[in-house]
């Protein structure tokens, strides 16, 4: 196992729900693992400091434990795009500092099996000229891409793919994550859905997590397979 970069189709693709099953996942094989969320907007102010959500579930996943800062060494309160958060709290963010925090947190914490979640799609912005992909492309991290199955999500898949490529980074699986009830049906045209992502991504998939009623690592974890990744 390795180090991988997670990103999604878009905003609530699923990423967290996905990272977190991988890890789990890895976790049952006895794998030492790590989820990192380097940078997030959308946290909670607690005694302890900024707490997100989705940081505290990849922390939750990681074995052995981890202080929350090591996780999420960025965090702000705002739910918005985490350039303009950076910005409103006075620490634009860089894709260099990023990196370099990342770089010392997997060369002092190494494990079996690394994780680290972007925010939003591929191209969401970390300042005015750098984007999230940067950091994958700086750390020349291999990709997961997560696959939120609703309207619109063959383009917004394909698109990503591409992207990914044109960087120069390995498309190494993809997740299909049904955020939408009405794509979670098995039917024909679901499933002809899948078949076209199948042919047109370039990457195995590594599962599809249907809509979960109570979604959890454990849960989604079922649906998912390691194997493409060995």
């Amino acid at each position: 196992m390795s180090t991988y970069f997670v990103t999604g189709t878009n905003t609530d693709a699923g990423k967290t729900l996905v990272t977190s099953a991988l890890l789990y996942a890895a976790r049952r094989r006895d794998y030492s693992t790590l989820g990192l969320k380097p940078v997030a907007s959308g946290s909670d102010v607690t005694e302890s400091g900024l707490r997100n959500a989705d940081a505290l579930a990849l922390q939750a996943h990681s074995a052995p434990p981890v202080a929350y800062s090591t996780v999420n060494p960025f965090a702000f309160a705002p739910a918005i795009a985490p350039h303009l958060a950076a910005a409103e709290a006075g620490r634009p963010l860089s894709a260099a500092a990023i990196i370099d925090a990342l770089r010392q947190t997997l060369k002092q914490t190494p494990r079996d099996f690394t994780l680290v979640e972007g925010a939003g799609g591929w191209r969401v912005p970390l300042n005015a000229d750098e984007d999230f992909s940067e950091l994958a492309a700086g750390l020349k991290l291999p990709v997961i891409l997560t696959v939120g199955l609703t309207l619109g999500c063959l383009n917004h898949a394909r698109l990503s793919a591409e992207a990914i490529a044109a960087d120069g980074l390995r498309l190494v699986g993809w997740v299909g994550s049904a955020i939408d009830p009405a794509f979670s049906a098995d039917t024909p045209r679901f499933t002809a859905n899948l078949e076209l992502l199948e042919r047109k991504l370039g990457a195995p998939c590594l599962g599809i997590i249907p809509h979960l009623k109570a979604p959890s690592a454990e849960a989604a974890s079922t649906y998912l397979t390691l194997q493409e990744l060995q």
